[in-house]
């Protein structure tokens, strides 16, 4: 039974963990709101913002993405397309690879993100800075 204390403090420290995430996408969703996104709409910008376009492939294959947000295939895609019909991405097919699909930043989505970067960038801080 010893083993009971250590597995009982895992799993107190999993839950607040699991607790804090909470407490800081919801408290990421309600900052956002106020520049039309939510925490995941910010992380897909996010990531698009840093893709590398010197080489003019600027953006990232939707797979690409995938990996790096925790969405569902299926999510990300709705969420893609919801961000590209807002004016923040636009979707093109891979020059390397036409069955594949490529995502990156509008000049408005740049701009959003950059006006929503200080807030979200805030939050992280308030909230997990402690």
């Amino acid at each position: 039974m010893a083993g009971d204390g250590s597995e009982q403090a895992l799993v107190a420290r999993w839950r607040d963990m699991l607790a804090l995430h909470a407490r800081t996408q919801c408290e990421l969703d309600r900052a956002l709101h106020r520049h039309g996104l939510c925490g995941s709409d910010f992380e897909v910008l996010d990531i698009l913002a840093a893709s590398p376009d010197d080489d003019g492939s600027c953006g990232y294959r939707v797979q690409q993405i995938s990996e790096r947000v925790h969405l569902s295939q299926s999510a990300l895609s709705r969420l893609v397309a919801r961000l590209e019909r807002d004016g923040l991405v636009e979707r093109s097919l891979c020059p390397e690879d036409r069955r594949g699909v490529r995502v990156a930043l509008t000049p408005e989505g740049r701009a959003r993100y950059g006006e929503a970067l200080p807030v979200q960038r805030a939050v992280l801080n308030r909230m997990l800075a402690r």
